[in-house]
């Protein structure tokens, strides 16, 4: 049985790491626009892109998309999407998920995943993760690792490496076995409309600001996340100008 969601792209342009990248070139299309063409591959109802931008605004006009614009305020791209659910009209029980702007790899297929799986949790929100096996990533604080509890719950996200194994958690020596079990999580989010209608009015939180993680926000008010494990990871987004490079090499060799 087929899950009906939408899709909403959170798309600003004020990227630090690597400016206006929302409308870099990517082998002849806009960024945001290989975004959402991958995003309509989907079994998505509508896929929309909520931005603060007039230029990103104007782009996925020419390009035939639907857009909404939204508030510069925003501090996460969650809360941008609840005002962009509000815009919709959308009812409280139905599924949004939140594709970044800057994953123009995203497999259709996971966004199916993951909204299907929220379906069956009794959780507001759902995102991903995949098992880590390098310890480089274990210790690098762009990748944000993820504890579950036993019905694969959410019990913390950081940029730290956790859990922390005490007895032999070294960067040059680590062991990768039952002992412990490290986690990426994937950006990619599903959540219900109702839950998004309360988070737009909850104050971000310390823990949220410390660590740059906005799902913390959601965990310190008590909501609790659902955390699809996925075999193996997905195609990484773009955060810097290697990344761009990357994906256009990406992109060039499929055509």
């Amino acid at each position: 049985m087929t899950t009906n969601f939408h899709v909403i792209i959170p798309a600003r342009m004020s990227s630090t790491r690597l400016p206006n990248k929302m409308l870099a070139d990517v082998c002849g299309l806009p960024l945001i626009i290989r975004v959402a063409h991958q995003s309509l591959k989907s079994q998505a109802t509508s896929v929309t892109v909520a931005t603060d931008d007039s230029k990103i605004y104007k782009v996925c006009q020419e390009y035939g998309l639907n857009v909404i614009m939204t508030a510069i305020k925003h501090q996460s791209g969650t809360d941008r999407i609840a005002e962009a659910a509000q815009k919709l009209n959308l009812a409280s029980n139905e599924i949004i998920v939140n594709v970044q702007g800057d994953e123009p790899l995203i497999a259709p297929e996971l966004i199916n995943q993951l909204a299907a799986f929220i379906a069956t949790k009794n959780t507001p929100i759902a995102t991903i993760a995949h098992a880590i096996n390098s310890t480089e990533e274990i210790f690098n604080p762009n990748v944000v690792k993820v504890v579950l509890d036993n019905n694969n719950i959410a019990l913390y996200f950081s940029r730290a490496p956790i859990p922390y194994y005490r007895d032999g958690y070294t960067k040059t020596e680590i062991s990768l076995s039952t002992q412990i079990d490290v986690l990426r999580h994937i950006g990619i989010y599903a959540y219900k409309v109702e839950f998004l209608n309360l988070y737009a009015n909850l104050l971000p939180c310390n823990l949220e600001q410390i660590e740059a993680l906005e799902q913390l926000r959601a965990i310190y008010y008590g909501h609790k996340i659902a955390v699809m494990q996925a075999d193996q990871a997905p195609a990484a987004g773009v955060d810097t100008l290697a990344d761009l490079e990357r994906v256009r090499t990406i992109i060039a060799n499929q055509v």
